[in-house]
């Protein structure tokens, strides 16, 4: 099931501005399966938009506590580094 957010939740989420998510909807970086947009309001399927976003698959980022994966994989790819 998916739960459609507003965008403010996105920026939120991802531990950026709002400017930024508009950003990667003008440079495509969200795609366009992610989203709906109603008028000039903009809705994201949350779960599905992390997964692409970290190249994931969306049933692995939904069974994941909520938190900031991102956040989250910058830190294991740190210490990965660390330990080469």
């Amino acid at each position: 099931m998916s739960v459609f957010v507003p965008m403010d939740k996105v920026a939120k989420h991802f531990a950026v501005s709002v400017s930024t998510v508009r950003g990667w909807i003008r440079t495509n970086k969200i795609p366009s399966d992610t989203y709906i947009k109603l008028g000039s309001t903009y809705r994201f399927k949350l779960a599905e938009l992390e997964a692409e976003l970290l190249g994931k698959p969306s049933s692995v980022m939904e069974e994941k506590p909520q938190g900031n994966v991102l956040h989250e994989q910058l830190e294991l790819d740190l210490d990965l580094d660390e330990d080469a």
